[in-house]
């Protein structure tokens, strides 16, 4: 298929000396309930080869997603997926649960002994990279950060192998996530909609209000 994402954007870094690129996506920004997810796939720039079937995690079927994880992870250098909750995201705003999500996922990289020199970041803001170096009266972040350079691309997930690649890890781990909540709490159909807000999700909270897994410092209706 001609629209199927490649490894043309990401090889354009091997100019600037770079190997290991990081291809980092968001999954659940914008839903009312449960994580904000954030998925990396690391390639080697010189070796790795195209996959193929993979998409941006939205364009594919349930059951073509969980096929592909296992795949994607043994075609990566490394990968990872870190979670952000929705008290985190109540209390430190939806970019800093972005941030903190991504930066788990990017310690667990460095964890399995991989250092990526550059990420390609999918959107248009730099959400990853350490906020402003802290003034002498803040504590400084207890945690390390991701130090590569970030670069921002707009639809990246559609275009760039790496990054729709870890948009699918982020997306089928995230969903799995919400069908075991919906376990607890089956009144929001969580196995469906996945906490976005659909007119079921939005008239279960009218009739029951929200739960411990909501975004509540959100206007949820």
């Amino acid at each position: 298929m001609s629209d199927a994402p490649t490894l043309d954007y990401e090889r354009r870094f091997r100019r600037s000396g770079a190997r290991l690129l990081a291809g980092i996506d968001e999954v659940g920004r914008g839903a009312l309930a449960g994580p904000v997810s954030v998925g990396i796939a690391v390639v080697d720039l010189q070796r790795q080869k195209l996959l193929a079937d993979v998409r941006d995690s939205k364009l594919l079927k349930v059951a073509d997603r969980e096929r592909l994880v296992p795949v994607v992870r043994d075609w990566s250098v490394a990968s990872a997926v870190g979670h952000a909750s929705a008290n985190e995201i109540d209390e430190l705003g939806i970019i800093g649960a972005l941030r903190l999500a991504g930066n788990r996922a990017w310690c667990a990289v460095l964890a399995a002994g991989v250092r990526p020199e550059v990420v390609l970041l999918d959107g248009s803001h730099n959400w990853l990279s350490p906020d402003l170096q802290p003034s002498l009266f803040d504590e400084a972040p207890a945690d390390p950060g991701c130090d590569a350079p970030v670069h921002t691309l707009v639809k990246a997930d559609m275009q760039c192998l790496s990054v729709a690649a870890a948009s699918i890890l982020a997306k089928v781990e995230r969903d799995r996530m919400m069908s075991e909540l919906h376990i607890e709490y089956p009144a929001y159909g969580w196995d469906e909609n996945k906490g976005y807000g659909t007119a079921a999700h939005k008239e279960a909270l009218r009739a029951a209000g929200p739960t411990p897994y909501h975004r509540v410092s959100w206007q949820l209706l």
